[in-house]
């Protein structure tokens, strides 16, 4: 039971390190398209802007 519970530690720990390395290897630590309404599969057809930083969904997210 304890190596079970060790090793969820190391492999939720291992997530979050994984995570933390990508957000500071990115510039800004920004991921790139986290707009909701550039998204086709979100978006359902409609040209409404994002709700976050108000692009367009043929713009680059400015947030």
């Amino acid at each position: 039971m304890l190596k079970l519970i060790l090793l969820s530690i190391v492999l939720l720990g291992l997530g979050v390190a994984g995570i933390a390395i990508k957000i500071w290897a990115k510039k800004d630590g920004e991921f790139a398209g986290t707009c909701a309404n550039s998204s086709p599969v979100l978006n359902n057809g409609s040209e409404a802007s994002c709700s976050v930083c108000g692009a367009r969904p043929d713009e680059k997210c400015k947030s």
